[in-house]
C-alpha cells in the first residue's frame, strides 16, 4: 500500500530536510512547493498561486503516482487544520495509507534557523524577516491533542518531531 506522507511546520522547522531524509528511504515522490514556486511565479508566495499549486497542480501529480503505487511526501507546511483533513481525506479516497509528521520547534529556534539560512540563501527560498515568521506563528493551528488522536489507527499515523535544545 502506497503512503502519503504530509509534513507540517512553519518555515525552519526542518520539513524539508526530513522530507529529503523521508525521499530516499522510502523510495517516495517529494514534493515541496518552494521548489516550484520560484520557476513558476517568481520569489514568495505570489498571492493565491501558492495554494493553487499544492492544492491542484501538486496534489494532481501526487494523487495520480499513489494510484500508481508509490509514496509521496507533501512538504507543505499545512499551517491549519483545515488543510490537513483535506489531504487526510484525500488519502482516504484513494485508499492510501496517511502519515502525518508534526516539526515542533520552539519560535526562538524557528528565528535561528531561519536567519542562518537568510544569511545563505539557498536556491528556491527567499528572505524571511523575524515579523513574517512571528505573524505566521500566529496563524498555525498545532495538532491537537483530539487531532494525534484520529491518527492512531491505520491508515492513519501521526509522528511529532519535536525539537530538543
Amino acid at each position: 500500500m502506497s503512503t502519503l506522507f504530509l509534513l507540517i511546520g512553519l518555515p525552519g522547522a526542518g520539513k524539508t530536510t526530513l522530507a529529503r531524509r523521508l525521499e530516499r528511504e522510502q523510495s517516495a515522490l517529494r514534493l515541496t512547493p518552494d521548489e516550484w514556486m520560484t520557476p513558476l511565479f517568481g520569489a514568495g508566495e505570489s498571492g493565491d498561486k501558492r495554494w493553487i499549486l499544492e492544492s491542484r497542480l501538486l496534489w494532481g501529480m501526487a494523487a495520480r503516482a499513489l494510484t500508481l503505487g508509490m509514496n509521496v511526501i507533501l512538504d507543505y507546511g499545512c499551517w491549519a487544520k483545515e488543510e490537513r483533513d483535506l489531504f487526510r481525506s484525500r488519502a482516504a479516497e484513494l485508499g492510501v495509507r496517511f502519515e502525518l509528521h508534526v516539526l515542533d520547534v520552539t519560535l526562538k529556534e524557528l528565528w535561528r534557523r531561519v536567519e542562518a539560512r537568510n544569511h545563505t540563501l539557498p536556491p528556491d527560498t527567499f528572505p524571511i524577516t523575524r515579523a513574517e515568521l512571528e505573524e505566521w506563528s500566529g496563524w498555525y493551528e498545532a495538532p491537537d491533542a483530539d487531532e494525534l488522536a484520529a491518527m492512531e489507527n491505520p491508515p492513519f499515523v501521526s509522528k511529532v518531531w519535536k525539537w530538543q535544545p
